[in-house]
């Protein structure tokens, strides 16, 4: 049987670089190893978007970024995460079970705070949220990023815990028997924490970003303003702990990356060949040689809001379709 694969990327702003190299691009390519369901996560968007207006907004906008970056809605099962009431019922049944001490040590809440982040119910309880989106659907594998490690342990704790509950068959040595199956996350580390613009990982809550679907303006404002160091362009640049060098390497292909780390590295020449102003320009160029494809199919899937919302709603009722016998298992599990 197919491996079914699960993921979503919340629509809390523009997508970005690290969106795509750090989980878009792995979608597009898994959608050929399995059944690959992709949610936009517009119910944990609402943790900082409180404009109803814009919450909409930003959410047609991931769905288009979605389809015009390569998901493709024949293979796989695209959709909002507002459309599936079950994940809500889900949601709340975990509650009642996870102890409150896995919450309050949560690596993600205690950094989003630490970044003024607002102390609501719905950071606070994101994990759980988290957790009900992941096995709601039978999930076998789930792609994370390196910050959604622990998120994904939690579930697996959470769900083994529900089922040494409720399960008596359950045998937590082979995972056989139970409520809900224990999916197997996969990381990608050599790209799953692309750098924003001031050497951070590159998200949005931190205004680092460069964006996918900005205009060519924005862009190229966003890429020039990358924080560099003083080296003066003769001489040779330091690569660690530079933002503007692991983006070329990230952006450009191998044979033109090569090139520039020797410029890089090797120094010499001048403002126009070795400065950090021509490594932005080899970005930029490097940005639109990639992008512009999916910036075009993009527009075109803008100007038609009939056709993403019909493709939603059709992933959705598929959707729906993977998580009805999960629920009803939960739901005579528990007494309901």
């Amino acid at each position: 049987m197919a491996q079914r694969i699960l993921s979503g990327v919340q629509s809390s702003g523009r997508l970005h670089l690290g969106n795509y190299y750090g989980a878009i691009r792995e979608f597009v390519r898994m959608q050929d190893e399995g059944e690959a369901l992709y949610f936009i996560a517009n119910l944990h968007a609402l943790n900082s978007v409180r404009d109803p207006v814009l919450a909409r907004q930003l959410t047609f906008e991931t769905a288009c970024a979605f389809l015009a970056l390569g998901i493709d809605p024949v293979k796989s099962t695209l959709f909002r995460q507002s459309d599936i009431p079950e994940v809500g019922e889900l949601y709340w049944i975990l509650g009642t079970v996870l102890p409150m001490s896995d919450l309050e040590n949560a690596h993600s809440y205690k950094d989003k705070l630490a970044h003024g982040a607002s102390p609501d119910f719905g950071l606070f309880a994101y994990p759980v949220l988290m957790a009900a989106d992941i096995l709601l659907y039978d999930s076998d594998v789930v792609p994370v990023g390196k910050d959604q490690r622990q998120h994904l342990e939690l579930t697996r704790d959470w769900a083994g815990k529900f089922n040494r509950q409720y399960a008596p068959k359950y045998d937590s040595h082979t995972g056989q028997g139970g409520v809900f199956k224990l999916p197997a996350g996969r990381t990608r580390d050599e790209t799953a924490s692309v750098p924003g613009r001031d050497g951070q990982k590159m998200s949005k809550t931190y205004g680092n970003t460069i964006d996918l679907f900005g205009t060519d303006n924005e862009v190229k404002k966003q890429i020039n303003s990358i924080k560099t160091d003083s080296t003066p362009p003769e001489s040779p640049k330091p690569t660690e702990g530079q933002a503007l060098y692991d983006l070329l390497k990230v952006v450009l292909p191998e044979a033109e990356f090569a090139d520039v780390h020797n410029r890089w590295v090797e120094g010499g020449g001048g403002q126009t060949t070795h400065g950090y102003g021509f490594f932005k320009t080899r970005l930029l160029e490097g940005y639109h040689a990639t992008f512009d494809p999916a910036r075009k199919r993009y527009a075109e899937l803008v100007a038609d809001p009939a056709e993403v919302e019909r493709q939603l709603k059709a992933g959705a009722l598929k959707a729906r379709a993977y998580a009805a016998p999960v629920i009803d298992r939960v739901r005579k599990a528990v007494g309901l």
